[in-house]
């Protein structure tokens, strides 16, 4: 029998990570196909998306956080190719797969993986121009932890861009999409996928994830100034970005963009 996970249930911070952890180590293979087929693709261009609002200034070092796969980190060293890119994830089997496709590109010089933590990330503070987070921040309890550990290793002026899945607005595609992630997802990915039940995760994070607004403000409350998000593909996905402030300021208010990818 299929184990099913949902965010309702009441489960320990420490227990939650062990799961996330256990859900990734089962689905590695079919990750990337997963995630383009679930996606219809867009997946590809929101990454491509978040590429382009890096800035980079000043080490000219991108560091992608709970890289996974390295879909992101390849996107933005190929995009950029003057600088050099480290992708950090914890789960070591998504890393394995993630370097393969890293040395298919020819970008093994230009981009480090290592495991870790994103909450105890193994560098110096003012490391990185840029840091991104890729559908990996609402797998996290910790957010606003894991928010001020990017923001540390961040040069002051550097940004972050977060991207992930979330829910729309609108009133009818809002409970059509609701009803694909209940329903239609876990069984679209029992055909391909060892462990269905790590789609039916996937569908209660993101039906529990912060609504823009939250979220924004939580990167706040994390020192991220000149928060902006914007809504991709009818607000199925959105990037959020913000900024290291270059000294000690207050916190800046929260913008929203729409973006269609369609």
């Amino acid at each position: 029998m299929v184990e099913k996970y949902s965010l309702t249930d009441q489960i320990r911070d420490t227990d939650r990570i062990d799961m996330v952890k256990d859900i990734f180590s089962t689905i590695t293979g079919k990750y990337d196909f997963l995630n383009h087929f679930l996606s219809l693709r867009r997946d590809i261009f929101w990454r491509r998306f978040a590429v382009r609002q890096i800035r980079l200034f000043k080490t000219r070092r991108f560091l992608d956080v709970a890289a996974g796969t390295c879909d992101l980190a390849i996107h933005a060293a190929v995009r950029y190719p003057e600088i050099h890119v480290t992708g950090l994830d914890f789960a070591e089997a998504m890393l394995d797969q993630g370097r393969r496709k890293v040395i298919h590109e020819g970008l093994s010089r230009r981009i480090d993986l290592i495991q870790g933590d994103a909450l105890h990330l193994p560098f110096p503070q003012d490391t990185f121009d840029a840091i991104g987070m890729a559908f990996g921040i609402r797998n996290i309890p910790d957010k606003i932890n894991a928010l001020s550990e990017l923001r540390r290793v961040a040069v002051p002026g550097g940004n972050v861009l977060i991207l992930e899945l979330t829910l729309p607005h609108s009133g009818y595609f809002h409970r059509g999409y609701h009803l694909y992630l209940k329903r239609l997802l876990p069984l679209a990915a029992g055909i391909f996928s060892p462990n269905p039940g790590a789609y039916q995760y996937l569908g209660d994070s993101i039906m529990n994830f912060p609504s823009a607004a939250d979220f924004a403000r939580i990167m706040q409350r994390a020192g991220w100034t000149d928060v902006r998000a914007y809504a991709l593909t009818l607000g199925i996905c959105r990037l959020f970005v913000g900024r290291k402030p270059e000294r000690s300021c207050q916190q800046g208010s929260w913008i929203t963009k729409p973006y269609n990818t369609r």
